[in-house]
């Protein structure tokens, strides 16, 4: 799950300390879900971190906190898709199963030439169906990881064909139309957006805001933010003092593009705003803040030694 539109470069260290604090399914249900968002903090797309936790709840409370191996069983635990289950299958029980990564998928539309687009979700079926149909009966697991090694080291965005193993049965390069697939959906435009971020202080203390609901930053803190160009009091309404600028961060996320111009304002009193809490400086490092607040964050720590209370 955490390979899910993630490097394996920048997921092995949040894996190793993954581990090292949840050993077992057990240990993961019975965390909190504040602490499960703070490990997994900087890794992004949180969902899957909410969805691990809830789906080791649900193991232990229906399966004795043991995982299944069959696909209907494992299809009802949370976060777990077609590839998560594929995978699981294959190399956690060895079973004859397709585990279609990005990397599987552009592998075999090349090999079988499939000029439909990837990500559709009757392509998807029709490559799991052919990985199936690729992997042998004797150690089927080999071949699975083969096939994924092979589409991160050999048959990438541009692929090294002749370095390829498959070349003489590849489709795609008999026809010269590897490097044109595989095809896929156009992607959503990005919007931009700008934001004046509020870092709002009073003694030690700092306003921050934890996202609720169903919003992608649901779980993390922010500190307040209003669309660029308005003032901080229209969401505080107590007297403030701009005391420092700090540098403008980039925030991607989903499909958004957000460029953050944070202040740290002084406030004369502190006052409680909706939906907002005050938290002490020292508290702060250890809350999960989204990617562009924690780097606001780490802007703010080195500079408080120089406010004045």
């Amino acid at each position: 799950m955490m390979l899910q539109q993630t490097r394996a470069s920048v997921v092995v260290p949040y894996f190793e300390r993954w581990r090292k604090r949840f050993p077992s399914i057990e240990a993961l249900a019975s965390a909190s879900e504040e602490e499960v968002i703070k490990l997994w903090e900087g890794l992004g797309y949180y969902a899957r971190a909410r969805s691990l936790l809830e789906g080791a709840r649900y193991l232990v409370a229906h399966h004795g906190g043991v995982l299944p191996q069959d696909t209907s069983d494992l299809a009802k635990v949370k976060g777990l898709g077609p590839y998560t289950i594929g995978a699981i299958q294959s190399f956690a029980f060895h079973q004859k199963s397709a585990a279609v990564d990005g990397n599987v998928a552009r592998v075999i539309s090349r090999l079988l030439c499939i000029e439909e687009e990837i990500d559709r979700p009757v392509v998807q079926k029709l490559l799991r169906k052919r990985v199936e149909e690729l992997l042998p009966d004797t150690e089927p697991w080999v071949i699975m990881e083969a096939l994924i090694e092979l589409g991160a080291q050999v048959c990438l965005k541009k692929p090294d064909c002749n370095r390829c193993p498959l070349l003489d049965e590849c489709l795609g390069y008999r026809l010269g139309r590897a490097e044109l697939l595989p095809r896929k959906k156009q992607r959503v435009q990005v919007t931009a957006l700008e934001r004046e971020v509020f870092v709002i202080y009073h003694g030690k203390d700092f306003l921050v805001q934890k996202q609720q609901g169903k919003q992608v930053m649901a779980g993390l803190y922010e500190f307040p933010y209003l669309e660029k160009g308005e003032m901080p009091h229209s969401l505080y309404r107590g007297e403030l003092f701009l005391r420092k600028k700090l540098n403008e961060v980039t925030h991607t996320f989903t499909r958004y593009k957000a460029r953050l111009l944070p202040a740290i304002w002084k406030a004369k009193e502190k006052q409680e705003v909706l939906g907002h809490e005050w938290i002490s400086v020292e508290h702060l490092s250890s809350l999960a803040f989204s990617s562009g607040h924690r780097r606001i964050l780490t802007q703010l720590l080195e500079e408080h030694a120089n406010l004045t209370h």
